[in-house]
């Protein structure tokens, strides 16, 4: 088996933290770093024998960075969020690739099979969308505190396997509150999407994480568009085969989208309104150096 390192970050984590750790194999060098949890996440995870280190968090990206800057023991890293779940299929992938890896391979991406409401959002989702996962030491750094994106210094591939998430396991309330803050986050940043050039040259680029970025940004230049986002979810992609859950989800998705805009047309109704919106990123949990920065070789990581 090769050496592996793991990543966990983590915040009350308590309802996923043991089903996160008991789904990975490789724990001889497991780093759980927690921003101050005030439930049972740390004491479960030192009871599973992880490295428990805390950091007082200051945005999303720059928590990471941190966490891949600590001193493990070995050369590739698997980072995991405390709500995802390492699969067995996708735990041989990983030996595997990394066991013939190349010296400029850098980092490896994986997509995230949705689970709500018993059954994988396989349509509802926005499924695939592609998230790195497995990095080599020294050699990513992750830039933008919301919907981080990560530079890679060196070759990215792509697995075939899955990582499971579970994305309601705290409730669906805790769902609401986190998208209240990502849609804050996201009014603050459309004055700062690309040009329509820049978008046109995306939309038509052979790497999906650029084409999906391109495409949120036109999406975001559109009438009626949270309708267009419940109607392509559900209709478009299929999310009623999903049943019930798919509506559901296709459902909140909509009023997230609802959200972005009507603060971002609160924002542009004037000074005021922008100097408000902007006050309430602390109290919300949101990193103040959000930024629109785009650097090249990135990739992008948005949670559902």
């Amino acid at each position: 088996m090769p050496n592996i390192s793991v990543l966990i970050l983590t915040f009350n984590e308590a309802v996923n933290i043991a089903d996160c750790i008991q789904s990975i194999p490789w724990r001889d060098d497991l780093y759980v770093l927690d921003s101050g949890s005030d439930d049972e996440t740390t004491t479960i995870a030192r009871q599973l024998d992880a490295s428990v280190l805390t950091h007082r968090f200051a945005g999303y990206a720059h928590q990471r960075n941190v966490g891949l800057a600590l001193p493990f023991k070995h050369e590739w890293v698997v980072m995991l969020d405390a709500d995802e779940r390492m699969t067995p299929q996708l735990a041989r992938e990983i030996e595997e690739r990394i066991s013939t890896a190349a010296p400029e391979d850098a980092m490896f991406r994986v997509r995230r099979r949705d689970m709500f409401m018993g059954r994988w959002l396989r349509r509802s989702s926005g499924y695939p969308t592609w998230f790195p996962r497995v990095l080599r030491r020294g050699r990513v750094q992750v830039h933008r505190e919301i919907n981080e994106l990560y530079v890679a210094h060196g070759k990215t591939n792509d697995l075939l396997n899955h990582i499971d998430h579970y994305p309601f396991q705290k409730g669906m309330e805790w769902w609401f509150e986190r998208h209240n803050r990502y849609s804050t986050a996201e009014a603050i940043l459309i004055g700062g999407r690309q040009s329509i050039a820049l978008i046109a040259r995306d939309i038509f680029s052979k790497d999906p994480s650029n084409r999906r970025a391109a495409l949120k940004a036109l999406a975001y230049s559109m009438p009626a568009r949270p309708f267009l986002v419940f109607f392509y979810l559900y209709f478009v992609r299929g999310g009623f085969i999903d049943g019930a859950a798919g509506y559901t989800f296709a459902s909140m998705r909509m009023s997230y989208e609802v959200m972005i805009d009507a603060k971002a047309q609160f924002a542009r109704a004037g000074k005021n309104a922008v100097h408000q919106i902007s006050a309430h990123k602390g109290s919300a949990g949101i990193p103040d150096n959000l930024s629109a920065h785009s650097p090249s070789r990135e990739y992008e990581d948005r949670g559902q």
